[in-house]
């Protein structure tokens, strides 16, 4: 039988909602969506309930919740370790960095010196573009904050290839998050509408193009 919440308590989760979405309104996600077009994330926005899943999307879920299942089988030699401990969809939030997100797994080093904790994003993807390196170095930011623990590096897992790709979250990636964020909450807070993708061949199979009357080819 289904578990009914009293009346009171859900009102009280749907207040912790509210202050964790005003707290944290950035998702790592966006950051995806902010390196293909800056307009994505003006919509998201002004427009909180419209959040297209296109097909990509479902199956790029789809296969991140298989391969948890394969990742439990799965040997720390893959990531070029010989043990850790294991934590799989972690939710992170930081009211400094106005950003939340969960995280595919984290490896937990709990016998290293000082411990690290090492952030891991299972991709249904071939390549590992800048976008991609820039929300694996949120969620390591997310979680040095959380476990008072250094994120040295993470591993983008490429699920077509099976292949785990380490990515050092230099102090050159880092500054560029903190730039990319900064902007990105200006952007929340100006309300004015960024310029439209670069290439036209972008918003042709952009989940949001409906919305952009002034893009045409050649425009």
């Amino acid at each position: 039988m289904p578990v009914e919440i009293p009346e009171e308590d859900l009102y009280e989760l749907q207040a912790r909602l509210r202050r964790r979405d005003e707290e944290a309104p950035l998702m790592v996600t966006d950051l995806k969506q902010w390196i293909y077009c800056r307009r994505i994330l003006y919509y998201l926005t002004c427009l909180p309930d419209v959040r297209p899943t296109t097909y990509l999307m479902e199956v790029g879920r789809q296969e991140g919740e298989l391969e948890e299942s394969r990742e439990l089988r799965r040997a720390f030699s893959r990531y070029g370790l010989e043990n850790g401990r294991k934590e799989f969809r972690l939710h992170l939030s930081s009211a400094r960095l106005g950003l939340r997100g969960v995280v595919d797994m984290v490896i937990w080093l709990d016998e290293e010196q000082p411990p690290e904790v090492i952030p891991v994003d299972f991709k249904f993807s071939r390549t590992v573009g800048a976008h991609v390196q820039l929300q694996l170095a949120a969620y390591a930011l997310l979680l040095e904050e959380a476990s008072g623990r250094p994120a040295r590096r993470g591993f983008i897992y490429q699920i077509p290839l099976r292949k785990a790709v380490e990515v050092s979250f230099s102090a050159a990636l880092r500054r560029k998050l903190e730039k990319t964020l900064h902007e990105m909450r200006q952007v929340m807070q100006g309300e004015q509408l960024p310029p439209p993708a670069r290439k036209y061949a972008q918003c042709v199979v952009c989940e949001f193009r409906r919305f952009c009357n002034d893009v045409a080819p050649g425009g």
